[in-house]
C-alpha cells in the first residue's frame, strides 16, 4: 500500500509518501507558511534532489493538492495518480483518555478530537485542520488518526493521577496523558527485537531526547509512567521548556516581573526556558556543547541540569518497575549526541548501567554496553513517520 503521512503544524504540513510493500519512503517533503504571504514547499523524491518553490497557499487543502501535484507529475513525481494513494496517515498530538490506540476517521472521531482540543490547544487545531484538509482535497479516501497520547493509556491511575481536587479530573479530565507515543511504542519495540527477547520479559526506559524530551517506563510492552503530563510542559527541562517546578514560582514571578497574563508566563515557561533560559546561550545542545567547551559556565550548568534530570527520571522508572532490563536512547539529541548519553547514565553504575565510550561514538542502531553492565544501553534511531504508516496500513487492510 502506498501510505501519505501528515503532520499538520498551524501554518505547516510535514509528508512523507510510504510504499509500505518494502517500508521506503517515496517522497517527503514540507509546506510552511500556509495562510500567510511568503508560502514555501519544499518536496523531496527518493535518490533526486529536493525541489523548492516559493507557493502561495491560503489554507492547508491547498498545500495538499500542490504537494499531489508533485508527487504525479513532472519531474518531482514519484506516482501516476493520486489513486494511487490508498490512505492517509495523521499525527494527532492529544487523544485525551478517549483512545488508547490509532482509529480510522469517522465524524466521531472529528468531534472527539475537537473535545480534546483544551488539552491540546496549540495542536490540535492543526491536526484536525490537516483530516479536514485531506477530505477536501482528496476526497473519501480513508484517514486514520495516530495519536501522540495512545501509548501512555495503559498507564495506572496512580500513576496518571495528580494530586489536586478530584473534582478537576471528573470535571476537566485534568491528569497526566504524556506524549511522544509512538516513538516510546517504536523504540522499546526495536529494542526488543534488537536483542532477540519478548518485550513482555523485558523491563525498558525509553528516553526520547530532542529539542522536546520525554521519558518512558515500559513494562512488558506496556507504558506504566511518563515524563510529560497533561502538557508536554511537564518533565525534564528541555530546549525551551521547563519540565518540572514548584507551580508557585508562576505567582512569584508574576508579582515580581508585573505579569499580569498567565498566557504570558506559560510562554516563558514554553518558549523562553529550560536550556535556553539556563544558558542563556541557545536550545540547541550542540551550541550547548560548543559554549561549555569554551568555559561558559551557565551553559555547563544546564547541560548538567539536564543529563540531571534524565538520571533520576531512570532511576525512579527502574524502582516504579521493579527492575530494569535496557535503556533506550532515542530522537535528535538521543540518537546524535554521545556526551548526552555518557553523562545521562554516569552515576548509575550502582544499578549496573554501563557505557562503553568507545561504542558510544557511533552512530544508528547500536548496543553501547559497557562491559559488566547487568543493563543493556541502546541507541535506536526512532521512525514515528514510519509507525503511523503502519498503523494505517492495518486499519485500513481491515475495512
Amino acid at each position: 500500500m502506498k501510505i501519505l503521512v501528515i503532520n499538520a503544524g498551524s501554518s505547516s504540513l510535514k509528508y512523507q509518501l510510504f510504499d509500505t510493500a518494502d517500508g521506503s519512503v517515496l517522497a517527503k517533503g514540507l509546506c510552511e507558511r500556509i495562510g500567510i504571504p511568503g508560502g514555501h514547499v519544499k518536496h523531496t523524491p527518493a535518490g533526486r534532489d529536493t525541489f523548492e518553490e516559493d507557493y502561495k497557499m491560503d489554507s492547508h487543502a491547498d498545500g495538499i493538492r500542490r504537494v499531489i501535484e508533485l508527487m504525479t507529475t513532472g519531474d518531482t513525481a514519484v506516482i501516476g495518480s493520486m489513486s494511487e494513494i490508498d490512505a492517509v496517515g495523521h499525527r494527532v498530538l492529544h487523544g485525551g483518555a478517549e483512545f488508547s490506540g490509532s482509529v480510522l476517521v469517522t465524524p466521531e472521531v472529528k468531534e472527539a478530537i475537537k473535545r480534546c482540543i483544551p488539552l491540546g490547544p496549540l495542536h490540535n487545531p492543526a491536526n484536525l485542520t490537516g483530516i479536514l484538509a485531506c477530505e477536501e482535497a482528496m476526497g473519501d479516501i480513508p484517514q486514520v488518526a495516530v495519536f501522540d497520547t495512545a501509548f501512555h493509556q495503559t498507564m495506572p491511575d496512580y500513576a496518571y493521577m495528580y494530586a489536586i481536587p478530584y473534582e478537576y479530573y471528573e470535571k476537566y479530565q485534568i491528569r497526566r496523558y504524556g506524549f511522544h507515543g509512538t516513538s516510546h511504542r517504536y523504540v522499546s519495540a526495536k529494542a526488543a527485537e534488537f536483542l532477540g527477547k519478548d518485550i513482555k520479559d523485558l523491563k525498558i526506559v525509553t528516553c526520547h531526547l530532542g529539542n522536546g524530551s520525554s521519558i518512558a517506563a515500559v513494562d512488558g510492552g506496556k507504558c506504566v509512567d511518563t515524563s510529560m503530563g497533561l502538557t508536554p510542559l511537564e518533565g525534564l527541562p528541555m530546549g525551551t521548556r521547563s519540565g518540572n517546578l514548584d507551580p508557585a514560582i508562576l505567582e512569584f514571578v508574576m508579582k515580581n516581573e508585573g505579569i499580569s497574563d498567565i498566557s504570558e508566563m506559560l510562554n516563558i515557561l514554553n518558549k523562553k526556558s529550560g536550556m535556553l533560559g539556563i544558558s542563556g546561550v541557545s536550545s540547541d545542545f550542540r551550541d550547548l556543547f560548543a559554549a561549555r567547551d569554551a568555559g561558559n559556565e551557565r551553559a555547563k550548568l544546564a547541560l548538567s541540569c539536564f543529563t540531571y534530570s534524565i538520571r533520576k527520571f531512570i532511576g525512579s522508572y527502574a524502582a516504579a518497575m521493579g527492575g530494569l532490563d535496557v535503556v533506550v536512547f532515542t530522537a535528535g539529541v538521543g540518537e546524535n549526541n554521545a556526551g548526552i548519553r555518557a553523562d545521562s547514565v554516569k552515576g548509575l553504575e550502582f544499578m549496573g548501567v554501563k557505557i562503553d565510550d568507545a561504542k558510544n561514538n557511533t552512530r544508528g542502531t547500536v548496543d553501547v554496553t559497557g562491559e559488566g553492565s547487568r543493563v543493556k544501553v541502546l541507541v535506536i534511531p526512532t521512525d514515528e513517520e514510519f509507525v503511523i504508516a503502519s498503523d494505517t496500513e492495518e486499519i485500513v487492510k481491515a475495512l
